[in-house]
């Protein structure tokens, strides 16, 4: 059984509308979450409230950070102590993880808006104690998804200006915007925050696939989270829907694709650095095709497969090893099968429900036989991998 979790932001996504929303398709898990923020260091004089609500269009749950009346917040906090603190923190290490990368990614995107290295950031707005307990309580609700899939709607942009530490800022927040680079946005015409720092540095978290096709599902769970900002003729919502699918389940991500053709270099030196770079981390292909280049010369068409984030390192590693003075590249998005390694064979789930195993050529090189003995020791391998046993058993 797999599961997609959809963000449907129709009013927008902040962290109290995030936590909110999960809660309300889970309202079971609410002490547990309490109790992840409380461990992430939260005062005891500071309330935490997870309480139905409505607007009269619809009904769902708002979860509220309640300080002291002398409390004013903490408003200034640098990013290395709450990194030290979280660290220093009763969480488990899979939401502290997680609550640590979502501040660095806020702490990246401040840095890059206001010209400082990330580590010399101090956190005003964001650094108050209700957002800290929105992101430790986003990270635990997320821990708790396991391995879950993420989908996201196209994302409000909003309009005008927010009162910020730095004064007057357009929006989207120039930080949200950093965060936000590659999603699909839209313009409803309505002006206000829509996206928060907070909001946008978990969806940058989270890596949501925008506009992902998926194969039938079943609504299994829904929940509404509502923030406090009220906008004109539209629920401010979050809405989470999660579907099961006991299929196929078609993922999507993106990669980067690297092309270019070589034909100056020999094959024996063009075969050695090729094997160089598919063992760079983040390659995940490399593809070497004849074709004819001009004055009929044989060239090799070289395609090499990367994550996005490997991309300049790859481009790099094509320059060093191959005698190429140019490529083209481009992100793009692909469909893929769930696999899961069951002793060095590839099990998948096709649609239709039909199981395929495939196991790797190294798995069955050593024994004896020859062609015949590596094709017994494979399909006896696949055959185990499909039964669900060990094939040395």
């Amino acid at each position: 059984m797999t599961r997609r979790i959809h963000l449907d932001a129709v009013g927008g996504v902040a962290g109290d509308m995030f936590v909110a929303a999960l809660l309300d398709a889970h309202s079971g898990e609410a002490d547990g979450a309490m109790a992840a923020i409380r461990a992430g260091g939260l005062p005891q004089s500071i309330d935490l409230r997870v309480e139905p609500h409505h607007d009269h269009t619809l009904t769902g749950t708002r979860f509220e950070v309640v300080l002291p009346a002398e409390d004013g917040g903490e408003d200034h906090t640098p990013f290395r102590d709450l990194r030290a603190r979280l660290g220093d923190s009763d969480l488990p290490g899979g939401t502290c993880d997680r609550a640590q990368d979502i501040f660095a990614r806020l702490a990246a995107a401040e840095g890059a808006v206001h010209g400082v290295d990330p580590e010399d950031v101090t956190f005003h707005e964001v650094g108050a104690w209700d957002s800290i307990a929105d992101i430790v309580g986003a990270a635990h609700l997320i821990e708790q998804r396991g391995d879950a899939r993420w989908s996201v709607s196209s994302l409000p942009m909003g309009a005008g200006t927010v009162k910020s530490a730095h004064g007057d800022l357009p929006l989207p927040a120039p930080a949200v915007v950093e965060l936000l680079k590659g999603f699909a946005l839209h313009d409803d015409g309505r002006k206000g925050e829509r996206i928060t720092p907070t909001g946008a540095a978990i969806l940058a978290h989270l890596q949501p696939v925008q506009d992902g096709v998926h194969g039938p599902e079943h609504l299994a769970e829904s929940g509404i989270g509502f923030g406090t900002k009220v906008f004109p003729g539209i629920s401010n919502v979050l809405r989470v829907l999660e579907f099961e699918s006991a299929g196929a389940a078609i993922g999507e991500d993106q990669v980067a694709v690297l092309r270019f053709e070589v034909d100056d270099q020999s094959p024996e030196d063009l075969a050695a650095g090729l094997d160089n770079l598919r063992t760079l981390d983040g390659v995940l292909d490399v593809l070497q095709t004849p074709v004819f280049g001009k004055k009929g010369r044989i060239a090799a068409q070289i395609q090499i497969l990367a994550r996005p984030d490997a991309r300049e390192t790859a481009i790099a590693a094509c320059f060093s090893e191959t005698t190429t003075l140019g490529l083209r590249w481009e992100i793009s998005r692909r469909a893929i099968l769930q696999r899961e390694d069951a002793a060095g064979v590839k099990l998948v789930t096709r649609p239709g429900g039909v199981k395929t195993a495939k196991a790797e050529i190294d798995q069955v090189a050593a024994g004896d036989g020859g062609h015949a003995g590596r094709s017994a020791r494979k399909r006896a391998s696949e055959d185990a991998a499909l039964d669900g046993k060990d094939s040395d058993d």
